[in-house]
């Protein structure tokens, strides 16, 4: 996810997955393709064509399903809100909260342990402290241990002490 507006009055946060989306599509047509050209080639092979096809193109398109999610996240200091949205294979989804309900961002980590090795994970999340949604939302559903997490909240956390000094900075 990076920084894709930074204004004054929105800040918008985005991530769309080009890279395993176009990888996962090479990957279904790696399997599909081979798998009708068996099929065309007579009649011994068309089960074994027919099996390659979908058995590797399921999997291509399972994984297609599961990982290649846009998600975007508009704060929007001219109509209060925050807007996270998910777009997926199955259907879009949109989460409305109130921007002036937002006391920050921070990390949210969990450890992970592979091969003997201790390495920790982070996810970004907005701490909204009052309001009908008070509590913790994570921006992203995944885990990650690169620095991007980091930079997402510094931004968040560096974006919103202008909507305190703007809201004290109002004439009546």
């Amino acid at each position: 996810m990076k920084v894709t507006r930074n204004t004054q009055n929105q800040l918008i946060l985005a991530d769309t997955p080009w890279f395993i989306g176009i990888m996962l599509v090479f990957f279904i047509m790696a399997f599909v393709g081979p798998g009708i050209l068996l099929m065309s080639t007579g009649a011994e092979n068309i089960w074994f064509g027919l099996i390659f096809a979908l058995g590797g193109g399921g999997l291509g398109f399972g994984a297609f399903c599961v990982f290649v999610r846009r998600v975007q996240v508009i704060l929007d200091r001219h109509k209060d809100r925050i807007l996270i949205r998910r777009q997926s294979v199955f259907g879009y989804e949109a989460v409305e909260h109130v921007l002036s309900n937002l006391s920050h961002a921070e990390l949210e980590s969990t450890v992970s342990t592979s091969d003997g090795r201790r390495s920790t994970l982070y996810r970004p999340v907005l701490v909204l402290d009052e309001g009908m949604s008070a509590g913790r939302h994570p921006i992203a559903e995944a885990y990650s241990n690169g620095r991007g997490s980091h930079r997402l909240v510094d931004a968040i956390n560096e974006w919103l002490p202008a909507r305190k000094v703007d809201s004290h900075t109002q004439s009546p």
